[in-house]
């Protein structure tokens, strides 16, 4: 149920394994494209699967939700669950879809929840079918944007949860042609274990801009820190990488989430609180460094922004940090042109250009705001001879200073030495 990010490539993945598979989703120009084989979603290797699930005849795509489930094992929901008032996941959608075939799924049927929802969700579920032949399974993803296939295909663990013992290992029974460890457990931990997953990463970026800034202030140096702590095993090399802040669409909602989920149970959750804070204040200070940048004044200044979507690989722009950034300097009146490889179109108050080398014309700052790699080959001495500043702000500490510096222009970075442009005399 749901054809976005998680349920197309959780149904084209499930068809790899051999089983068969169909979609359904309420959109049906969207049903009809996939059916044909079109991919709307950037994710690689994803239209490939799909194309070959549709030519072994083990995936297909419907709108009607009843006809689809009459004969089916299991019915997966793939529905978003996006934040609602107060922070709590909105789970409308969940709801409505288990409603509409609750009456005709037959006897044993797994009703599994894949979209992230709140502990207590599955046992919400099992009262709204009112059916006690309808085992409720939580089955949650651990699937990364940009390398969601992979990540379905060589995950780290398969967490299963739920109260019928039996429906739980069947559920995990169906990934056994992956090598990766099962926890099958209870549905409440299943379902409190994506929270908790998510919401530690995001404690960790939020720690590793603290550090940076930290660094900054010292004059340490962010890199050499982060690979002194990346080789002790405990801590470990991924997400310790600072930013411009960390965004999408998992982890803002999913740390709203929590803090509710814990407020319920009267907890104050102060760490994830602080983690949030730290998130808006990392934003804040990359803004203050433009701003600096661009002489202490973002009225009038001319900022040329690389990268909007909210990481690499993507054209996601929700909660992304990037597009953040470029609304509030919009709104002190800087002139914002962007542009981003994976995004076009029109975007309020900015403008959006079809190459990176633009963004430079006339600009007093130019600013890296996704991790593209292509941004690492641009031509920097001909950027420079656009711009009519000298300043360039890395926030993914993506480019190499000494090619910055090069081509005359001066760099800064997120906890990282300042370097200067290099002044010639003659």
């Amino acid at each position: 149920m749901g054809t976005g990010y998680v349920g197309l490539t959780t149904g084209a993945c499930l068809a790899s394994l051999g089983h068969r598979v169909t979609c359904v989703d309420v959109d049906q120009a969207k049903v009809a494209r996939l059916a044909a084989g079109r991919v709307d979603i950037m994710e690689p290797g994803l239209a490939e699967l799909v194309a070959r699930g549709l030519t072994m005849r083990r995936l297909g795509f419907v709108s009607g939700a009843r006809e689809a489930v009459r004969e089916a094992e299991a019915v997966f929901l793939c529905v978003p669950t996006p934040m609602g008032a107060g922070g709590a996941a909105d789970l409308r959608a969940v709801e409505a879809v288990a409603a509409e075939i609750a009456e005709v799924l037959p006897a044993g049927c797994a009703l599994v929840t894949k979209s992230t929802v709140p502990v207590g969700t599955s046992r919400r579920i099992r009262d709204l079918l009112g059916r006690e032949d309808l085992p409720v399974v939580s089955n949650p993803e651990f699937l990364r944007e940009g390398t969601a296939v992979a990540d379905f295909l060589g995950p780290d663990r398969i967490v299963v949860g739920s109260d019928d013992a039996a429906a739980a290992r069947w559920v995990a029974g169906l990934y056994r042609d992956l090598s990766a460890p099962s926890v099958v457990t209870d549905a409440a931990s299943a379902e409190l274990m994506k929270y908790a997953a998510n919401c530690f990463l995001a404690m960790k970026l939020s720690y590793v801009n603290s550090v940076a800034e930290l660094c900054e202030r010292l004059g340490a140096d962010i890199d050499a820190v982060t690979e002194g702590m990346g080789y002790d095993r405990r801590i470990g090399r991924s997400f310790l990488k600072p930013g411009p802040g960390w965004g999408g669409s998992c982890l803002p909602k999913d740390t709203q989430a929590l803090l509710r989920i814990a407020e319920s149970a009267r907890f104050d959750f102060g760490l994830l609180t602080a983690a949030v804070e730290e998130n808006i204040a990392q934003r804040d200070r990359v803004i203050a460094k433009i701003a600096g940048a661009a002489g202490g004044d973002l009225s009038g200044a001319r900022i040329g922004l690389l990268g909007l979507a909210f990481k690499a690989g993507t054209d996601d722009l929700r909660n992304s940090p990037a597009l953040s950034i470029a609304s509030v300097l919009c709104a002190h009146g800087a002139e914002v042109t962007a542009y981003d490889p994976a995004v076009g179109g029109e975007l309020p108050g900015m403008t959006v250009v079809d190459d990176a080398h633009r963004v430079a014309k006339g600009a007093d700052v130019v600013v890296v705001l996704t991790e593209w790699d292509e941004f690492r080959r641009l031509d920097w001495g001909y950027l420079a001879e656009l711009m009519v500043g000298d300043a360039v702000v890395d926030t993914r500490n993506l480019l190499d200073p000494r090619q910055i510096l090069g081509a005359g222009l001066s760099w800064q970075g997120i906890g990282r030495p300042r370097r200067e442009r290099r002044l010639t005399t003659t």
